[in-house]
């Protein structure tokens, strides 16, 4: 994204082509079975998923085969934790998510009032909660420690806080066809029903939007809002949660991203950006995470500087993240790593402000008149930490 229409071209130019190439659902199942101390009888199950996925089925081995015997749902920190009525005897049993499973471990009761745990992996301790703050459970680093919460808005009310946020009004997306206005009006800038709710919509008498060109009139207007005026980091995790228009129809461009606070005297896109998540309705299944800077020049890069197989099915809820640090910029998408880049780049050894746009498409994903309108993205939450 960029102010004006220069930049949405861009962008989409460097992913038009792109197909989807599904993700991996589930990156890891973790088990750990104990027999319960306080009811020998019993036996816990605990653990952890790594991917885009609610809940985990607990299996135990019988004979041959594996039985269901319990699905759990998983907690914020994807972590869950079930105990189980069992036997005396020997008891294997694996946890399974989205067709990927953990290693089976196996529990051993006695006696109907002691027992001991035979395992075929160490077992230790239930996991102890995570730690939470301002921006709830915090995550930890790939080092093992904890991430601190600098910002967070979890839109439960139902006004914007313009202490935090800036809605724009000095902004436009689109092709020449069909270019939205951003302005500032509840009917595209809102609060309500636990989310911040941009949209694009047509208007019945055409407003100003002199960015264009002196005099110039569009039909069309949008919301965006930053925390320009208020918060921004350099470095750091960037998350936020976010509800599309489900539509195959070209036409909606919708993007979670950071803008530098100093350009530095460059223009774009030597100046910096980067894209969190970009979707675009005519890759509805996708979404594009992009570092722009100076190596745009050669042009859009799978692997370096974007990725074409970051799935984010439209109409659904996604979790889309950035780790960045002054060596590493990983791009998440519901628990998923899409993108790493260690090129170290001094663009991105600054401060960044976060933006989330509700727009108009342009070049192969231009409106056309098919797509809903109005189309609204809505943003469960923004957590940002160090």
């Amino acid at each position: 994204m960029r102010r004006g229409v220069a930049l949405v071209l861009v962008v989409i130019a460097c992913v038009w082509g792109a197909g989807p190439v599904q993700a991996s659902a589930v990156d890891r199942v973790t088990l750990r079975a104990q027999v319960s101390p306080s009811t020998p009888d019993r036996v816990q199950l605990s653990g952890r998923v790594a991917g885009a996925v609610h809940s985990v089925q607990i299996q135990k081995q019988q004979g041959a085969r594996w039985v269901r015997v319990r699905t759990v749902r998983l907690d914020g920190s994807h972590r869950y934790s079930v105990v189980v009525r069992a036997t005396e005897g020997l008891h294997r049993y694996r946890a399974v998510a989205a067709r990927r499973h953990s290693r089976a471990q196996a529990v051993r009761l006695t006696s109907p009032v002691a027992a001991a745990p035979v395992v075929t992996a160490p077992v230790t301790a239930a996991a102890k909660p995570t730690p939470s703050d301002a921006c709830g459970p915090r995550p930890r680093k790939a080092d093992g420690s904890l991430w601190s919460c600098t910002f967070a808005d979890d839109f439960s009310g139902t006004t914007l806080d313009r202490s935090r946020w800036t809605v724009a009004t000095h902004y436009i997306t689109g092709s020449s066809n069909a270019y939205a206005c951003a302005i500032d009006d509840p009917s595209v800038v809102n609060v309500a029903n636990g989310s911040l709710n941009l949209s694009v919509r047509t208007v019945q008498d055409p407003v100003p939007c002199d960015i264009v060109t002196a005099g110039a009139t569009t039909q069309y207007v949008a919301g965006t809002v930053s925390t320009a005026q208020s918060f921004n980091q350099k470095y750091g995790r960037f998350e936020a949660r976010i509800r599309n228009t489900a539509t195959s129809f070209p036409g909606l461009h919708e993007a979670f991203w950071l803008w530098p606070v100093d350009q530095g005297g460059k223009s774009w896109p030597e100046s910096g950006e980067i894209d969190v998540s970009e979707t675009y309705s005519v890759y509805p299944d996708l979404s594009f995470p992009y570092l722009h800077a100076a190596s745009d020049s050669q042009g859009a890069t799978p692997g370096f500087n974007t990725a074409w197989n970051c799935a984010a099915k439209r109409g659904e809820w996604n979790t889309y993240a950035l780790e960045w640090s002054a060596s590493r910029i990983e791009f998440f998408v519901n628990g998923n790593s899409c993108l790493v880049n260690t090129s170290a780049d001094q663009t991105f050894a600054k401060a960044y402000i976060p933006i989330l746009t509700q727009a108009l498409g342009a070049y192969n994903n231009s409106y056309d008149g098919r797509a809903p309108l109005p189309a609204t993205m809505n943003v469960d939450y923004l957590r940002v930490w160090k």
